[in-house]
């Protein structure tokens, strides 16, 4: 990826928001779309989750990531704070890593 590519995807992010601006307005997003907006952070990011613990490269892999994950996502679930849950899944990961 060059410089002259991020600096133009740059842009053009820029130039819809703007747009966007300019074509909606004041008019007020529907509740039903604004609820479906709200959503697009959480599922972007269980996306790239899910792609880096189960891909290298152009391979599906299953190793010492996954035990990483189930162990954030069981402590997420029992409502751990974050840096905790961070630190048992790197932990988990390199222990496996360690042992295997």
């Amino acid at each position: 990826m060059t410089w002259t590519l991020v600096l133009l995807l740059g842009a053009s992010a820029y130039a819809l928001k703007a747009l966007g601006a300019v074509v909606i307005g004041d008019r007020a997003v529907p509740p039903a779309l604004q609820r479906c907006l709200l959503l697009i952070p959480a599922a972007l990011l269980a996306a790239l989750i899910t792609k880096d613990t189960f891909t290298s490269g152009q391979e599906i892999v299953v190793d010492a990531r996954l035990v990483g994950l189930a162990v954030a996502a069981v402590l997420s679930w029992r409502r751990a704070p974050f840096a905790l849950t961070v630190f048992a899944g790197v932990g988990a990961t390199a222990l496996l890593r360690l042992v295997a």
